[in-house]
């Protein structure tokens, strides 16, 4: 029997805010709302990847998730012209990938990861 990851979700404080952050800062797009009438819950367009959603309401104990980038060093130099809160700078890793770790204004830790 095998095991994939296919859905990550977060739990936020303020479900507008946070998408907002996400689309603005990292430039994700919503793909789904639920329920329609009261959205409590997103996800996120994936590319080939796990879906990765936001929910308000539950609460929030900070998680951390690496995203996997074709450039990472371009993204650390987009990043850097934002307000954005770093928990690792970019910096070459022992086991031979290149990464750098932020927050989320929830708190949880996302790190971006080459190689």
């Amino acid at each position: 029997m095998k095991t994939r990851l296919e859905h990550v979700r977060i739990n936020v404080g303020d479900l507008k805010a946070a998408v907002k952050w996400y689309e603005d800062v990292l430039g994700f797009k919503v793909e789904a709302r639920w329920p329609q009438e009261n959205p409590n819950y997103v996800h996120f367009e994936r590319e080939g990847g796990a879906v990765f959603g936001l929910m308000e309401g539950f609460s929030s104990t900070p998680g951390r998730f690496n995203f996997y980038v074709d450039d990472v060093d371009a993204l650390w130099s987009k990043l850097q012209a934002r307000d954005v809160n770093a928990v690792e700078e970019l910096f070459d890793t022992a086991y031979g990938s290149r990464k750098f770790t932020i927050t989320d204004p929830d708190g949880n830790e996302l790190g971006f990861v080459q190689g």
